[in-house]
This record gives C-alpha cells, sequence and structure tokens, in this order.
C-alpha cells in the first residue's frame, strides 16, 4: 500500500498572505486547503473553492491565472461539483495542493491571486456552501466497535455484538438523494412506531426518538470498473478526501422496521455532510495505527488485511458534539458540548471498508459517499449518539438550562466539529457540520383515519 507522503505543503512555519489563515485557532490554515463547492450573492453560480483562513479562493477563476494547472485539472475545476476532480486521482489531487499552496503563501508577491485577491477570494461569512460531490452512491458503515457494543447491548445485553462483526465490514445502501449539507434544517420524519403491548397494531405519527450519529464520512476518487475489486494495497488511494457526517436516526422507527433487512425510513429523510473535504494528502501528518485488536480478536480475512494499512489506516481526528436548544438561542446563550470522540476508535479502517465494498465485483464511482458508522469511544463521555449516552432516553442529559434531553426535540441544533492536531505540525480542522429539527409536517395523505 502506498502511503500519503509529507511534503513542503505540511511545513508548519509556512504562513498565507491571507492573514486569518495564519491564527492558531482556524480550522483553515495554508497546510489544510480543503475543498468545496460555494457561491456567493455577488456570483450565484456554483463554483469550486479552496477554505484558506476566513475566505474562500474560487478555482474555476485562480485556475485561468496560473500555468501551472494542467488541462484536465483546469477543466475539472469548470465544473459544479467535485466529482470530476476526484476522478483525476491522487497525482493531480496532489499537484493541485501544491499549486494552490504556491499562489497563497505570504511570499507570492508577485503573482496573480495576490493581485488580484479581491476578486479571487471571497468572504465565508458572504459565501453560500453546497454539496461538495454529485453523491451517486451512498454507504454507511458500522464500524464504531464501541458504538456497536452499546447499542447491540440495549437490544441484546447477553450478546451485543453480531456474530459476524470482527470478521466482516457490515454496511448498507443509503439514499443517496437525501444527502445534504450540513447548514440547513432536517425535518423530523413520519412513520410507524412500534407496538406499545404484545399482539397490539404499530402505531403511525411523528417520530418520537429522533437522533444523531457522529460519524466521519469520505468520497471516493476513481473508482473501479464493474467486476473488478479494488485490492486492500491499493484502497487508501481510491479515498479522495474525509467530512463530518451525521446519520440521522428515528430509533423508534428504526427498531420495528429494520428486522429482518435493516434500517429503511428511520435513516433515508436526511443526512447530513460538512461542506468542506479535507483531502487525504492533507491529513498525512495525522495518521495513525488501526485500532488494536484485542487478544483473541481474529485477524482479518487476506482480502481485508495489509500491514501498511494496520501501521496507519487509522486517523486521528478529535470529534466533538454540540447542542444549542430553542430555549438557549432565545436567551442567547452559546451551544454547550454534551460529548467528544475520536476518528481513532473505528475497528474497521476506511481502506478495509473499501476493499470490502468492492470485493463482489461492485463498481464504486468518483464522488460517492461512504459513512463509517458511529464512532464512539471507550469512556462514557465518547458514546456519539444520544442512544447510548442516554441509554435510549431512559437517562436524560440535564442541560445547564434545567432542559433535559432523551432525544431530539423540534428546534434543537447538532452541531459537529472535528480537528487534528499532532506535535510539531499545523493543527488543521474541517469545519462544522450543523443541522436544526423542524417539526413534522403531517399532510392530509398521511393522517390515519
Amino acid at each position: 500500500m502506498e502511503t500519503r507522503t509529507l511534503d513542503e505543503t505540511h511545513d508548519p512555519a509556512r504562513r498565507s498572505f491571507v492573514e486569518a489563515a495564519n491564527r492558531t485557532d482556524t480550522d483553515f490554515p495554508i497546510q489544510n486547503l480543503p475543498l468545496g463547492v460555494f457561491s456567493s450573492k455577488a456570483d450565484p453560480k456554483l463554483r469550486i473553492g479552496v477554505a484558506i483562513g476566513d475566505r474562500v479562493l474560487d478555482l474555476k477563476k485562480a485556475s485561468g491565472a496560473s500555468e501551472r494547472f494542467t488541462q484536465p485539472t483546469h477543466d475539472a475545476l469548470q465544473q459544479t461539483s467535485l466529482n470530476s476532480l476526484f476522478a483525476l486521482g491522487p497525482a493531480a489531487m496532489r499537484d493541485l495542493r501544491r499549486t494552490v499552496a504556491d499562489m497563497l503563501d505570504q511570499g507570492s508577491s508577485g503573482n496573480q491571486v495576490r493581485r488580484h485577491a479581491s476578486d479571487l477570494l471571497t468572504p465565508m461569512v458572504a459565501c453560500s456552501l453546497h454539496l461538495p460531490t454529485k453523491v451517486s452512491n451512498y454507504t454507511d458503515f458500522y464500524a464504531g466497535i464501541y458504538h456497536a457494543r452499546t447499542a447491540g447491548a440495549l437490544l441484546m445485553p447477553e450478546n451485543p455484538l453480531p456474530e459476524n462483526y470482527k470478521w466482516v465490514p457490515i454496511a448498507y445502501h443509503g439514499r443517496a438523494s437525501s444527502v445534504q449539507v450540513g447548514y440547513g434544517a432536517v425535518r423530523r420524519p413520519l412513520g410507524q412506531r412500534p407496538p406499545t403491548a404484545a399482539g397490539a397494531a404499530p402505531s403511525f405519527g411523528r417520530c418520537e426518538r429522533l437522533d444523531f450519529e457522529l460519524e466521519m464520512g469520505f468520497y471516493l476518487g476513481g473508482g473501479n470498473r464493474l467486476g473488478k475489486p479494488i485490492p486492500i494495497a491499493d484502497a487508501s488511494q481510491e479515498i479522495a478526501g474525509f467530512s463530518l457526517l451525521n446519520d440521522w436516526s428515528a430509533r423508534d422507527i428504526q427498531r420495528w422496521e429494520m428486522f429482518p433487512l435493516g434500517p429503511f425510513l428511520s435513516k433515508s429523510f436526511a443526512t447530513s455532510v460538512a461542506p468542506w473535504v479535507v483531502t487525504a494528502d492533507a491529513l498525512a501528518p495525522f495518521r495513525v495505527a488501526a485500532l488494536p485488536r484485542p487478544d483473541g480478536d481474529p485477524r482479518p480475512l487476506d482480502y481485508l488485511f495489509d500491514a501498511t494499512d494496520q501501521a496507519n489506516g487509522g486517523l486521528d481526528v478529535h470529534l466533538q458534539v454540540l447542542l444549542s436548544t430553542e430555549k438557549m438561542r432565545g436567551a442567547n446563550e452559546p451551544a454547550i458540548e454534551i460529548l467528544t470522540s475520536n476518528a481513532k476508535y473505528l475497528y474497521w479502517t476506511p481502506a478495509q471498508m473499501v476493499a470490502h465494498h468492492t470485493i463482489n465485483g461492485c463498481n464504486l464511482q468518483p464522488g460517492d459517499l461512504i459513512g463509517t458508522g458511529t464512532i464512539s469511544g471507550p469512556s462514557p463521555a465518547e458514546l456519539s449518539s444520544m442512544l447510548e449516552f442516554t441509554s435510549a432516553g431512559s437517562k436524560p442529559v440535564a442541560l445547564a438550562n434545567g432542559e433535559r434531553r432523551g432525544f431530539l426535540e423540534d428546534g434543537d441544533e447538532i452541531t459537529f466539529r472535528g480537528r487534528c492536531s499532532r506535535q510539531g505540525y499545523a493543527t488543521i480542522g474541517f469545519g462544522s457540520c450543523v443541522g436544526r429539527i423542524e417539526a413534522a409536517e403531517i399532510s392530509s395523505a398521511a393522517r390515519t383515519p
């Protein structure tokens, strides 16, 4: 397996002429350069950009200001999504990163970006951020073993983990059409809820146990042809970049519908992703070993095992979840942190997920989205869904203003954040993934007689 290498773009001493990018509290220093799709009131057309400090660099315009862009990269930057760019592969992405870093460098006094900064750089507060790729396919894994064990114990305390969990990366195919950028409203879904007594009929109505799931998402690059699996040794090169992902879940609907084929309406109503994609190259300094397997756990089958992936296939990303209620915002109170976790707690690496996804010949396409599954940690403060940290609502969390939450209420706003820190390197972040719950809307057709 080829590993992402460190180069001059990771130099912690490097500075940008965009002053906000040099602050220690920014998510977007020059060492990051995440990709996204944006528009502005002054120019409402969707275009590809790079986050730098508190600005967005317009790559569509910038690609015409430098001869360093190859023709394929220039053409991909004229599109309104990142699909074509990701399809060019890791070498082209690495060249783009170097070119953009040079353009934004503090010493770039003669280049076109600095000379025409007012035209090429837009304040982020003036931008609307859009879905990074046109998501043709979305797959959600179940790779967080602490989540699987804790959530499973609520249903089957005697045997919380499925028998196959330590052998196969479990996943289901999600609904690509309802993936949305994490800056909007999430409508509370309707559906069937479990009977309250044996032999009784299910009820219909608004979800009463609405939940979030703290995940990472990653986007595919070139993909593979139908019938041609991606070997584990090559799988990490197929990952273009990572994002924050919230796999919203209707727990009551899920419990009633999930057997025997798994979740359906309880998941397909909304999945939120952060607007910025942190490239695999930007994350090179923050690679860590895969989560150690306890003695007695099986070695992955050969198609899922690569020594290099085991040595550095994990990611050290500090994750944070904040909650803001309608009452808190009315009192001008800030959102509060309710839990933290870390991406290093995944039992299966992203490369293993890609290799398993394609082993049957399934074809992945540029811009496809894969969710890791809920990333809970080993401590109670790291249980990354309300299902877990409130014990299915039986132990509601008490907020400082006196409110209590077992599950999410209308008006609640959930924010995910993620940052990578390591001694000797610049800290980088993922921005935020936000969703605010709107009340369910029951149409006349959906009302029960």
